[in-house]
């Protein structure tokens, strides 16, 4: 087929790379443009698929917008392709473009529409605790995420993190869209239900902040959820990103125990409160506890709590 594939992030990547492999003609890539690193005067950096296509040797475009670029529309149009598949390209894509490939756009959507319709449905998913999420290849309309689906694809959620959730479910992705671009007659677009409809609004960096107001189950969840780049605690000025954590129920505290460490005995304790339990870095929660196990400082390596604790004291009593 002739294909222009439109995605900008590393999740697209691997649908590129099997459109290629199954021999179709991707006649051009679009992605969102080349942006600024994080430090002023840094050079721009080209999107993942934007320098996975140059090395493919496809023609990149990066338009700023379709809605108020008529001559982006008319040249996307021009390329008179069977199909354009979108994975995470990042721009709303008017009826103009979505019409004017032979069989539409398709588009590889990480979740199991209709929950999870928007910009972030795999760590909406993990923070959710949603048991199964998936991929479907969805036939594009006008609205957000509500177009027919015709494949999916399903797997558990339990204990992978948000990077290796999305890597799995861009592999996924990868191999149904070749599996329908192989004979889109026989995968028919089935119209999506509209009960159970669930929005995945865009992640806000302050979203990653350990919430010690809740309980194990759901600080241990935003772990899972923000990984990369990690979820977080300030403490002594300092943030310190999360990668891993294993929960402890509140029952293991006997908190009239003449054992238990004296932030646990402060009749001013609360369960919520974010306090340091132990020399291990035990965090209370509203209901049971977190321990992280892999952390990581502000330019530093990722390291065990316990080398954390070498170097970085952070005494039991202390509120996180």
């Amino acid at each position: 087929m002739r294909i222009i594939f439109m995605g900008t992030p590393e999740f697209a990547v691997p649908t590129l790379d099997a459109l290629v492999d199954a021999g179709h003609d991707v006649v051009a890539a679009y992605s969102q443009p080349p942006r600024a690193g994080g430090r002023r005067g840094k050079a721009l950096t080209p999107s993942p698929v934007h320098a996975r296509a140059e090395a493919l040797g496809i023609e990149v475009r990066t338009p700023l917008s379709f809605k108020k670029d008529p001559e982006a529309v008319a040249a996307f149009a021009a390329l008179q392709a069977d199909v354009a598949v979108v994975a995470a390209y990042g721009l709303i894509l008017p009826v103009s473009v979505l019409e004017a490939p032979r069989l539409g756009c398709m588009n590889v959507h990480a979740s199991l529409l209709p929950r999870w319709r928007g910009a972030a449905p795999i760590q909406r998913a993990i923070l959710a605790g949603d048991e199964e999420t998936g991929v479907g290849i969805m036939q594009m309309e006008a609205g957000l995420d509500t177009g027919p689906v015709r494949l999916e694809g399903r797997t558990r959620v339990a204990g992978k993190t948000a990077g290796e959730l999305t890597a799995e479910l861009a592999a996924m992705g990868a191999r149904l869209m070749v599996q329908v671009l192989a004979d889109p007659d026989a995968y028919p677009a089935v119209a999506q239900t509209e009960d159970g409809v669930t929005y995945a609004s865009k992640i806000d960096k302050a979203e990653a902040r350990l919430n010690f107001a809740q309980d194990a189950e759901a600080v241990a969840r935003q772990v899972l959820a923000f990984n990369p780049p990690g979820a977080f605690f300030e403490v002594n000025g300092e943030r310190v990103r999360v990668l891993g954590a294993t929960r402890h129920p509140s029952e293991s505290w006997d908190l009239s125990s003449s054992s238990a460490t004296p932030a646990a005995r402060d009749p001013s304790f609360r369960w919520g409160d974010g306090v340091v339990l132990d020399d291990k870095l035990t965090i209370a929660c509203t209901e049971g506890a977190i321990r992280p196990t892999l952390v990581q400082r502000a330019g530093r390596g990722i390291m065990t709590t316990a080398e954390l604790l070498n170097g970085f004291p952070i005494p039991a009593g202390t509120r996180l």
